[in-house]
């Protein structure tokens, strides 16, 4: 009997510490996994995506295309401009807004790049800023990784998206658009009623504004305008303090003493009533088995 009960106390010794053990490595491990998550959702919002009519950029870079089998040669193959628009997302927090904020600004006049957005907000203590820069596509990866330097990184994000069909659109658009305006001219120059004289010429005038508007979409695309982009957002902060490994493990420590507690509680009151019940039931049956005797 006594051999049993020390067998009992040691196999149960052994499950209550594998158990404190467990739950005291998943809340260090828990400790460490959720600081990082705080620390990227802090920035998760993107300033820009609220801001109308901001400026587009796009590059272009040479593809080669293989010409039709029939009728090329092995090394005939066609170049064709692929048109795309190319943005960096980089988000830094820094304990010396004034002093990066002027860095942001030397690099980006070292690189030659062009401010073409910048919005600052907030009061000293809580400040940010926030600057659309427009960047020559040879330079975009060495400056978007200098920019990374400054402060401390949060958060980036590289988009790249293709606008060659966008582009080829828009200059079939306007070839349409011109010969309806060509089409329009050759009739006004006919004569006719001043009514309809005045109602062609407003006619004109509309199509020649869209053919401006349609100017200036494709004058993005040209050449002289090529730009990659970079949407560089910091925030004022106190610089983060790293919370020690000591400090870790004795959060862990009171949150597991806390929690074995409450399950050492809850399986004793749940082993309680479980056998109250068994013993309730055992006292049924008994006195079930004895009114069957007295009717008997």
């Amino acid at each position: 009997m006594g051999k049993s009960f020390k067998t009992r106390f040691w196999i149960l010794s052994k499950w209550s510490v594998s158990i404190f053990i467990l739950l005291f490595a998943f809340r260090l491990l828990y400790g460490y996994v959720a600081s990082d998550s705080t620390s990227r959702n802090d920035y998760s919002d993107n300033f820009f995506s609220s801001i109308d009519n901001l400026r587009k950029n796009y590059a272009s870079e040479k593809i080669a295309m293989k010409a039709d089998v029939k009728t090329a040669s092995p090394s005939n193959n066609l170049a064709s401009n692929q048109k795309f628009e190319k943005t960096a997302s980089i988000k830094t927090k820094t304990s010396e807004f004034d002093k990066d904020q002027n860095l942001i600004k030397a690099k980006t006049k070292s690189y030659n790049a062009i401010i073409q957005y910048e919005q600052s907000l907030g009061q000293k203590g809580n400040r940010q800023i926030h600057l659309l820069i427009g960047i020559n596509p040879s330079k975009f990866d060495n400056f978007y990784l200098d920019l990374q330097r400054i402060g401390k990184l949060k958060d980036i994000e590289i988009t790249k998206v293709d606008k060659t069909n966008e582009y080829r659109q828009l200059n079939a658009k306007k070839i349409s658009i011109e010969k309806i305006l060509q089409s329009l001219i050759e009739l006004k120059s006919k004569g006719g009623k001043i009514s309809d004289y005045i109602s062609l010429n407003d006619k004109i005038l509309e199509v020649e504004e869209q053919l401006q508007g349609l100017g200036v979409e494709l004058g993005n695309f040209n050449t002289e305008n090529e730009f990659c982009t970079v949407r560089f957002s910091m925030y004022e902060g106190a610089a983060e303090k790293s919370i020690s490994f000591i400090h870790r493990a004795k959060v862990a420590l009171e949150w597991t003493i806390k929690q074995f507690t409450l399950l050492v509680i809850t399986v004793f009151f749940l082993s309680l009533t479980i056998f109250i019940l068994l013993i309730t039931v055992d006292k049924l049956k008994i006195i079930s088995a004895l009114n069957k005797k007295i009717n008997e």
